[in-house]
């Protein structure tokens, strides 16, 4: 039976006339995905067709290998090629990055072979090396990763003297010489801008705080709370950093006592952000995982005393076998006091030293320096005692000590138990002669980590703090 070409045509017709309205109120979803890998292995990621087809600068780009799946018709996507150009975002960026510098750092860990005296490091061909160091491979390792990659942004927010202002110039000038330095310092680190930001920093001082904010005797600490709790209200709702990780690559820091108690005044600053205390006392709050524990350092007029600069040569003997001069606060102090104040003529503890008598003098006579925590766990006796190469006599408890996750500090200190006070004599004197003269070469060479300079040099205090929150953005710890 034959039919006419009209009654054809009118077929046809009805079949792509079904046709369009199948495509146009069938159900189909929003966007087709194509899977894709990363650098050879499964990422997880959902890239969409108009996005592989995007056209991008060469060097915003990276290779994305596209499933084979995706080929079994290429007639049917004309524009897809099996190796195409994708953009990543700020966040995947970064974090290859962060990535990179881990697997750097597992490697140098892992190279026994390596030689470290072959590595040139700086002008001043310092290389990190010796028992100081839990591992001076991997630390040489973070701290390249850290100067080629890590950057800073400080939040502009707030005003003088609360915020971008610290103390310079008494026992909490590490507060105002880091914030100073970071700030107006000609370093590689901070940015100005924030999606280049691997941190975020809170550049408020408690210790101002408690200046301007707290009236004296009341033990209100509510007006430090309601600062900070202010301060990051203000930056998570002007940005969007704060609420995309909780704070969690934010950081506080404060030298003053009450700066675990001003961190309270958000749960999140307390809980997760990178908190950067002196006050480094577990019993407390701090988190050694995620807080990084600050050197109490006192400079006397903003200056180290004259007589640290050149301590006393080798050869010059020490008098004293030990030495402490402080008052009498907090729950270690007074044992002390109590079995040592004018007790001895080799152990010299005093409350409070005769007006006659030089501090500093006695600091550089004594083969061992007592380091007792007052009313909160930190000391800047200790920092003082590595100054004057006078070994450190750890008595604290529950007490992080700066850099633990790099140095050593076994290897140019002595930890006492309190326990132990009533025996200090009989512990300090036993200690070998070659083994006290391993600890005094380990405080030398130690002194570079502890040196506040200005303007800031490497492996000096202010790069170990950068370390420090460098480390804990990585979630790494080395040793």
């Amino acid at each position: 039976m034959k039919i006419s070409h009209k009654h054809l045509f009118a077929v046809v017709y009805s079949l792509l006339a079904m046709s369009i309205i199948v495509i146009t109120f069938l159900p189909i979803p929003g966007q087709l995905f194509v899977r894709i890998t990363l650098d050879g292995m499964y990422s997880g990621y959902n890239i969409r067709i108009s996005q592989v087809q995007l056209t991008v600068p060469r060097e915003k780009v990276f290779q994305a290998v596209v499933s084979d799946d995706l080929h079994r018709n290429k007639s049917s996507y004309p524009m897809v090629t099996r190796t195409e150009k994708v953009l990543l975002s700020r966040e995947q960026k970064l974090e290859k990055g962060l990535a990179g510098a881990r697997a750097a750092i597992r490697r140098a860990g892992a190279d026994r072979r390596s030689n470290l005296s072959l590595i040139s490091t700086d002008n001043s061909g310092y290389i990190p090396a010796g028992d100081i160091y839990h591992n001076p491979r991997l630390f040489h390792q973070s701290y390249m990763e850290m100067e080629k990659r890590f950057k800073v942004y400080v939040y502009q927010e707030g005003e003088p003297p609360i915020v971008h202002y610290g103390p310079c110039k008494d026992i909490y000038s590490i507060e105002g010489r880091f914030l100073h330095e970071l700030e107006h310092g000609v370093g590689r680190f901070r940015t100005n801008n924030p999606n280049a930001a691997h941190v975020y920093f809170l550049p408020f001082s408690v210790t101002w705080m408690v200046k301007y904010f707290y009236t004296p005797l009341t033990n209100d600490l509510s007006p430090l709370r309601r600062f900070v709790s202010d301060y990051v209200r203000v930056v998570s709702s002007r940005y969007p950093y704060w609420n995309r990780t909780h704070g969690a690559d934010h950081f506080m820091l404060a030298c003053h006592d009450w700066g675990p108690h001003a961190s309270e005044g958000n749960p999140f600053l307390y809980n997760t952000s990178i908190r950067v205390l002196c006050n480094a006392n577990t019993t407390e709050g701090f988190n050694p995982r995620k807080d990084v524990s600050l050197p109490e350092i006192h400079l006397y007029g903003g200056k180290v005393s004259p007589k640290f600069l050149s301590p006393p040569p080798e050869n010059i003997s020490r008098p004293h076998l030990a030495f402490f001069a402080g008052g009498l606060h907090g729950p270690i102090r007074p044992i002390l006091l109590h079995h040592w104040k004018n007790r001895d003529n080799d152990v010299l503890v005093y409350e409070y030293l005769p007006k006659y008598l030089d501090y500093d003098s006695f600091l550089l006579s004594s083969k061992f320096c007592l380091c007792p925590s007052g009313y909160e766990v930190a000391s800047p006796r200790i920092v003082e005692a590595i100054y004057a190469e006078c070994v450190p006599v750890i008595l604290s408890e529950k007490y992080v000590l700066p850099f633990s996750d790099v140095l050593r500090w076994e290897s140019f200190s002595v930890q006492v138990d309190v326990s132990d006070i009533p025996r200090l004599k009989e512990i300090l004197s036993a200690i070998p002669e070659n083994k006290y003269r391993k600890l005094k070469e380990s405080l030398r060479a130690v002194r570079r980590h502890f040196t506040l300079n200005h303007p800031a040099k490497r492996y000096d205090v202010f790069h170990m703090i950068l370390h420090s929150i460098w480390l804990r953005r990585l979630n790494v710890r080395l040793g």
